[in-house]
C-alpha cells in the first residue's frame, strides 16, 4: 500500500459565516480560515448521544491502514491533560452563564489545537476530532443562542484559522439521542429539549450552507450500519478533494467490510484522553 504522507493537501476555501440565530443583522466579517497543507484534519459532530464517538474511533482505525498514515483520535474538550480539566468545569461543574460557557470551550480549543492538533498535522497525520468549533456554533450559539458570528470568529481567534478539510455530521433527533444515555446526564445533556432542538436545528443549518465540507450520515441505525456509510461517504469526499489518495481508499475499502475491521489488526491510533463516555 502507497504511503502518501508527503502528498500535498489542496487548500480550502474560507468559509460562510451564516445567520444561524433569526433578526441577526450586520454580522463583523468572519476571521480568515486555513487548512492543513501536510496532514488531514477531519472533525465529527452531532448531538449528545448520536453515536459519533464510536464513529469517529471506527474511521480513525480504518483509516490508518488504508493510508498507511499515523492517526491522532482525539476530542473536545478534553484532548489534552488541561482540557481535562476544562472538561470537568463545563460538563459536571456549577453552573454557567452562556459567554463564560464559550469561553471555555475556545480556551480548551485554543489549546487543544496549539498542543496537540498542530504538531500532528505537520507531521503529515491524520486528525480525527469528536468534536470541534462547529460545536460551539451549535451549543453556545444555537442551543444557548448567543451570536453565532461571535462564537464562531472567538474559537477561529482561538485556533489560528484552522479549519477541518472534511466535518461528518451523523444526525440523529435529540429525543433519540437521549434515549441512548446510560450515565447521569451532564450539564449540556440536561438543558431541556428546545435547547437540544435548536442545537439540531444549528447543526444541519450549518451544513446546509456549507456542503463541500460537510457530510451528514443518518446516525438511526446500528454501529455497524452506521460504520459502513461513514466509510463510504468519507472514501468519496476524500477521493474527489485529494485524488492522490483515491488509489489506497478504495482499494482499502472493497477489501474490507467494517467487521473485519473491528476484528484485525490495524495502524495504531493515538488517543491522548481516552472519552470517558460514548456518545
Amino acid at each position: 500500500m502507497t504511503n502518501s504522507s508527503d502528498a500535498p493537501l489542496a487548500p480550502h476555501a474560507t468559509a460562510p459565516t451564516s445567520q444561524y440565530i433569526s433578526g441577526e443583522a450586520n454580522l463583523p466579517s468572519p476571521a480568515e480560515t486555513y487548512t492543513s497543507a501536510s496532514g488531514l484534519f477531519i472533525s465529527f459532530e452531532g448531538g449528545d448521544g448520536c453515536g459519533k464517538t464510536t464513529q469517529s474511533r471506527i474511521l480513525a482505525q480504518w483509516l490508518g491502514t488504508a493510508l498507511a498514515r499515523e492517526v491522532v483520535h482525539t476530542r473536545e474538550p478534553g484532548g489534552t491533560e488541561l482540557g481535562a480539566q476544562i472538561r470537568q468545569l463545563v460538563l459536571h461543574g456549577d453552573d454557567m452563564g452562556p459567554r463564560a460557557e464559550a469561553l471555555l470551550y475556545a480556551a480548551d480549543r485554543s489549546h487543544h489545537i496549539h498542543s496537540l492538533v498542530k504538531p500532528a498535522l505537520e507531521r503529515g497525520a491524520v486528525v480525527i476530532t469528536d468534536r470541534y468549533l462547529d460545536s460551539s456554533v451549535a451549543y453556545q450559539a444555537g442551543g444557548r443562542e448567543l451570536t453565532s458570528s461571535s462564537v464562531r470568529n472567538l474559537s477561529l481567534w482561538a485556533t489560528g484559522g484552522l479549519m477541518p478539510h472534511l466535518t461528518v455530521l451523523i444526525d440523529l433527533d435529540p429525543k433519540a439521542g437521549a434515549a441512548r444515555f446510560a450515565d447521569a446526564p451532564d450539564r449540556l445533556e440536561r438543558a431541556g429539549d428546545e435547547f437540544h432542538q435548536r442545537t439540531w436545528s444549528t447543526y444541519l443549518q450549518m451544513a446546509k450552507d456549507e456542503p463541500e465540507r460537510w457530510i451528514v450520515l443518518d446516525g438511526s441505525g446500528s454501529i455497524e450500519d452506521i460504520a459502513v456509510l461513514v466509510r463510504a461517504a468519507v472514501v468519496e469526499r476524500l477521493s474527489e478533494k485529494f485524488p492522490q489518495y483515491a488509489q489506497d481508499l478504495e482499494a482499502a475499502s472493497r477489501a474490507e467490510d467494517t467487521s473485519d475491521v473491528a476484528g484485525q489488526q490495524t495502524s495504531p491510533v493515538q488517543e491522548p484522553h481516552a472519552t470517558d463516555s460514548v456518545q
